[in-house]
């Protein structure tokens, strides 16, 4: 953690101030934001971090750890790079740099949230980081596969993680029963900070379940899930930051389609007539067309261009059985 100090000798005349506490390492020599900026940069470049929940470059998480420490506004960061950082705020900007650099943890889990748009939800590695495409979908009320968003009664998130989908849902439906379930205990402990975060204690109901099992005779006008859909080549080879979050949220048999499997057997069950089932499988379109060639998937894109999210009606997967 000397890399900065090595390089860059330090002048004892400018820094007296700061020595004795941490002589010898690079804290003293590091004044301003803009010299932290650099360092933590350099940190993660050198790192070589790998930036996938949310932020695209480390330059960002750079911006983003520090202004978040340091509680100054990330958008306004202009005003700030030659603010002098006081030696008492020192030592956990380092500890941060360090562990975001060297244990590869993911920012969302040194600072406790994530974002998805404009809402922050608290995280920890109890829950997987949300990084859903759906989010963009909610914004927008999933028009136009729900035409008339506010006739919606009843919807459900499973596999809901922390969550904020559940949120997002009960914002985009205001007049819809939410529930959210999830297998893990430690999960939905997180779901209900969020949910009450936002006060919605009342509109959505929390179900400790695999899939649908506990959730008895219920049916839905919306099934959204957002499952565990890694292949198991593919969690071989995920980057360190990816190895803080719970296996069972990411890992889905040889396939990545286990828990589709399943959803896609049991789903027409329980949806309302005309019902929608959407389930985002990531990078896995053909596979999952290959698997079910009698199933007509209406896919949606990203802006990235890639279709990651798949919908289906009760009456197409009852035609198709």
């Amino acid at each position: 953690m000397t890399d900065a100090a090595a390089d860059h000798p330090v002048d004892h005349h400018d820094h007296d101030h700061d020595h004795g506490a941490f002589e010898g390492g690079p804290v003293g020599e590091l004044v301003t934001l803009r010299d932290w900026l650099r360092y933590a940069l350099t940190r993660f470049h050198r790192a070589d971090i790998f930036c996938g929940h949310g932020l695209i470059e480390p330059f960002d998480e750079a911006v983003y750890l520090l202004t978040h420490a340091l509680a100054i506004p990330s958008d306004r960061l202009e005003l700030f790079l030659d603010a002098c950082i006081t030696s008492e705020e020192r030592p956990a900007l380092l500890e941060l740099v360090g562990r975001r650099a060297d244990d590869r943890v993911p920012a969302a889990y040194l600072t406790g949230e994530a974002w998805l748009g404009a809402n922050s939800f608290r995280v920890d590695p109890r829950v997987i980081i949300p990084r859903s495409f759906f989010a963009r979908l909610l914004e927008g009320r999933m028009q136009p596969w729900i035409p008339a968003p506010d006739e919606l009664t009843s919807a459900l998130d499973l596999c809901t993680g922390s969550g904020c989908l559940a949120v997002l849902m009960a914002h985009a439906f205001p007049h819809a029963r939410v529930t959210a379930a999830d297998l893990s205990p430690d999960a939905l402990d997180v779901a209900a900070e969020n949910i009450a975060d936002y006060g919605l204690d009342g509109t959505i109901e929390l179900i400790e379940s695999d899939l649908f099992g506990a959730l008895d005779d219920q049916r839905f006008d919306l099934i959204v899930c957002n499952p565990p859909y890694v292949t198991r080549d593919a969690m071989e080879t995920l980057p360190p930051e990816y190895l803080h979050e719970p296996a069972m949220a990411l890992e889905a048999g040889e396939d990545g389609l286990d828990l589709v499997r399943r959803l896609l057997a049991e789903a027409a069950d329980r949806l309302n007539s005309g019902g929608v089932l959407a389930v985002e499988v990531g990078h896995n379109r053909l596979l999952v067309e290959a698997a079910f060639p009698q199933l007509p998937f209406t896919w949606i894109g990203t802006d990235e261009g890639e279709d990651k999210i798949f919908l289906l009606r009760r009456e197409q997967l009852i035609d198709a059985a």
